[in-house]
């Protein structure tokens, strides 16, 4: 439970600051229009993605090593929490946009960074047979939380004319303050973990080296794939291209809403709610299907239902598409996400697992800046924000593309 609760308060950080509420106050509120608020963010968001790629697989093996996971844990979520609370000072002028999405991208960094740590420590709060028991209500306890966190915002800041501590929408206290509680509720829910969950034991047999030795074992590790098992290899090439399809729906998600679409802020926050819950929903189900047809089955169902859905999106006007075919979104989103864990633990050598999970976060991490990449870059190209979202279409494409060719997990590869 401890564990968990990072989950749940880290949450609210990923679905309010990053997506639903103040990434939509910068590109609308601070920005000078939505054409170049959006690609701006998604500038800063590619810088910040390339960051994490470079860094996020060392410092996570390092923490491993030297029995740091947790020590670590809490140095990166209280630099996300800083710069999180540092967001309640940009006023909605286009003079603080620089400033907002310097705190946006460094904190979005250390939060990547703390994931990592968060999702190694797996395997210390649970047990072979409960694993996916644990991991899995640590997945839903991100959703409920995030749905609260959403609800507090949306009735407490965003929907009053005078909302909690007597704050208005003048210069943006509004959005601002909601910087500050997504502050305290990440601290508070980053807690337990740190004071309740003993810290890993280092891994004396190993010499730590320097920072870029890590790289060396990395690069050691990739080359062992290549020679042994390379459909494990290609999956987890092709998973992270979708992957980061599937997180650049969720980043820009509230900010095509508003500016695509014309959605309010409060208009956002609820749909943002509806959408968390349809997630959930879809990855329980999903995880169902995937038990009787096969994980590559749900994952090729799921991204060829996005790709439709995202196309529709593109070209179709109005808020009734963007409430139908963004739900139908989630839909999907839960069971590509859940049945990718599946494919590679059912694929994966025995006693291998942790060396594989391992390189699953790290070919994700490598690719990170794609989606956020075609966001901008589209918008930049052909100067629209629907453009931006077929950028993300694209990506999702190529994901599927990619993972066609991969053979299926065999019922003796279980």
């Amino acid at each position: 439970m401890s564990w968990a609760f990072w989950d749940w308060g880290a949450s609210a950080f990923s679905a309010v600051i990053l997506t639903f509420v103040f990434s939509v106050y910068l590109t609308d509120g601070v920005a000078a229009d939505t054409e170049s608020g959006s690609q701006a963010l998604g500038v800063a968001m590619t810088i910040a993605g390339v960051v994490v790629a470079l860094l996020a697989p060392v410092t996570g093996q390092r923490s491993d090593v030297g029995g740091r996971r947790k020590l670590w844990l809490g140095i990166h979520s209280a630099i996300a929490i800083a710069c999180t609370a540092g967001l309640f000072f940009v006023e909605d002028e286009p003079s603080y946009l620089l400033a907002g999405l310097v705190l946006l991208a460094v904190g979005s960094v250390f939060f990547e960074f703390a994931e990592v740590n968060y999702n190694a420590m797996l395997v210390q709060v649970s047990t072979p047979k409960t694993m996916g028991r644990v991991s899995g209500f640590g997945w839903g306890m991100g959703y409920f939380g995030s749905v609260i966190a959403l609800a507090v915002v949306l009735f407490a800041f965003v929907q009053p004319d005078v909302g909690l501590f007597g704050v208005t929408s003048e210069d943006g206290l509004n959005i601002r303050a909601v910087a500050l509680f997504v502050a305290v509720w990440f601290l508070v829910f980053a807690l337990p973990v740190l004071l309740f969950v003993p810290e890993n034991p280092p891994l004396r047999e190993q010499a730590r080296g320097n920072f870029f030795s890590g790289y060396v074992v990395l690069a050691k590790r990739l080359a062992h794939l290549w020679r042994t098992d390379r459909r494990t290899l290609w999956f987890l090439a092709a998973s992270a291209i979708y992957r980061d399809g599937l997180t650049a729906i969720f980043t820009f998600g509230g900010v095509v809403a508003a500016g695509t679409f014309g959605f309010s802020q409060t208009e956002v926050v609820l749909f943002a709610i509806v959408a968390n819950v349809t997630a959930g929903i879809g990855a329980v189900s999903g995880g169902r299907l995937d038990d009787r047809l096969g994980p590559k089955t749900v994952i090729v169902t799921s991204l060829i239902a996005l790709v439709i859905i995202g196309v529709a999106l593109t070209v179709l006007p109005g808020k009734a598409t963007f409430w139908v075919c963004g739900l139908a979104l989630s839909v999907f989103l839960g069971p590509a996400q859940a049945a990718s864990r599946t494919f590679l633990a059912r694929i994966v050598e025995p006693e291998r697992e942790g060396e594989a999970f391992g390189l699953y976060a790290t070919t994700g991490r490598a690719v990170s800046f794609l989606g956020p990449l075609a966001f901008s870059g589209f918008i930049a190209i052909f100067d629209s924000q629907r453009a931006g979202m077929a950028g993300i279409v694209l990506i999702l494409a190529a994901g599927l593309a990619a993972i066609l060719p991969v053979k299926a997990p065999a019922r003796h590869d279980g």
